[in-house]
């Protein structure tokens, strides 16, 4: 094989690699291309996505309100607590003294 029909052949076959790159790229293009159907169905996902992140803040929001209210009832429900224990504990108290007082005179 001379020089001129080396240069031939690896002209020939880079030709055909070139060819063949070309076409595959072009093949696999073809099949994977976003169509307007496909962009349309992910802008309704991103809409979509974005109602559900605005609902989930939403929630959050309404949830931290709701917490922070219970916490304040219960705080507040508390002390009525220990001021109505405080009320029992001295009505018994009362109460025992004078039951002391009575079984006193009763005698």
């Amino acid at each position: 094989m001379n020089r001129t029909e080396f240069v031939v052949v690896t002209l020939i076959v880079l030709t055909a690699a070139f060819a063949l790159g070309w076409f595959v790229n072009w093949v696999v293009h073809r099949f994977t291309r976003v169509t307007q159907a496909d962009l349309g169905e992910l802008e309704r996902m991103a809409q979509a996505l974005h109602e559900a992140e605005e609902t989930r803040d939403q929630a959050i929001a309404y949830i931290q309100h709701r917490d922070e209210e219970v916490s304040r009832e219960m705080s507040a429900l508390q002390a009525e607590l220990r001021a109505a224990m405080e009320g029992l504990r001295d009505a018994r108290y009362e109460a025992e003294n004078l039951r002391q007082r009575l079984a006193e005179q009763g005698q």
